[in-house]
């Protein structure tokens, strides 16, 4: 009996693996990658789904890694079911999944699919209520088997069929993770992370820029990518700036800068680099160099000279720039907001 199973790495994914593959199943893990998956903030440099291969490497499982970016920022702009708290579509991020993975079950001849999902957990998408839509929207009805919360949920077709036992299914529900990490001791299972790690989109300042991305039709990789790092001051609504936080994030916008962005360092003084996006009229120049400066070492000084240019050919301009004091920096919040 072959079946599928949803895989981040996490504890209860990690759990879940681990029971099925003592029911004697032959089991395909596959992990989901979005723009947005924290599972691995903590883990090597191997990536999103280093935790999901190291899960599936120790219970002798095949991994498949599938990149859902593209239908997911679809999803995003429109989700049929709404957000939850910030701009997390949970509930159509579980269907287009479980529709991914309902093909991959046709696929590879699996006849049902199996989750680390805990009843009661996360308050949008793990409820008995969402569960039910999500099936069925996904055309997975009966034919999802979550092993932590089994006994509290109804008889799926593989428990009344007899293919898995319901007996050694689990009753774990709620947010606490003292049930799991009792499991996971008596199974013996020792290295793993806490939890699977969460999305960008619950959190408020990252889902407040994404939103913005939305609202101006610019929800694209590159832009999500700058938004990972550094600052964000919308300018106008052509116009935007990410200034970067230290010389990590400094890098990382010298690399996602493109043909068409601005770019702007401080010289001869420490401080960030920005990437400017849209369409750049003189007194917007000089507002993002007077941003720029801002965030630089003083050095006693009441100015700094920032050098900006236009990519890929254009001349550098350096501008002596006022720092924006803190009334002003709060002002342009106002702006920027409204914009």
């Amino acid at each position: 009996m072959k079946a599928i199973i949803l895989l981040s790495g996490g504890l209860d994914s990690t759990l879940a693996a681990e029971l099925m593959s003592r029911e004697g199943l032959e089991l395909l893990a596959v992990n989901f990658k979005t723009p947005f998956c924290l599972c691995d903030r903590h883990s090597s440099n191997l990536g999103c789904g280093s935790n999901a291969h190291r899960v599936a490497d120790s219970l002798g499982i095949d991994l498949k890694i599938i990149n859902a970016t593209e239908d997911f920022l679809e999803v995003l702009q429109k989700p049929a079911h709404g957000y939850g708290a910030n701009m997390n579509p949970c509930i159509d991020c579980r269907i287009l999944f479980f529709r991914k993975s309902r093909d991959l079950m046709e696929e590879y001849g699996a006849s049902f699919l199996i989750t680390g999902e805990v009843l009661g957990q996360r308050p949008m998408s793990q409820f008995r209520h969402q569960m039910d839509i999500i099936e069925r929207e996904a055309g997975l009805q009966g034919l999802v088997v979550r092993p932590l919360s089994a006994k509290l949920l109804a008889p799926t077709i593989p428990e009344k069929n007899g293919w898995i036992s319901r007996e050694r299914m689990c009753d774990i529900a709620g947010r606490s993770r003292k049930p799991q990490i009792a499991l996971a001791r008596n199974l013996g299972i020792k290295d793993y992370p806490c939890a699977a790690g969460g999305c960008l989109l619950t959190d408020p300042e990252f889902a407040g820029r994404i939103r913005d991305l939305i609202n101006h039709g610019e929800l694209d990789m590159q832009n999500i990518n700058l938004l990972k790092s550094g600052r964000y001051f919308r300018l106008s609504h052509n116009a935007k700036l990410i200034v970067g936080r230290n010389e990590g994030e400094n890098k990382m916008l010298v690399m996602l800068a493109k043909d068409g962005d601005f770019i702007f360092e401080p010289q001869d003084i420490n401080g960030p680099v920005a990437v400017g996006k849209g369409s750049f009229a003189p007194d917007l120049l000089n507002v993002s160099c007077r941003i720029v400066a801002r965030y630089c070492d003083r050095n006693g000084e009441a100015y700094a000279d920032v050098s900006c240019r236009w990519l890929p050919n254009g001349q550098w301009m350096t501008i002596r720039s006022s720092y924006l004091d803190d009334d002003d920096l709060a002002r342009l919040r106002t702006l920027t907001d409204a914009a």
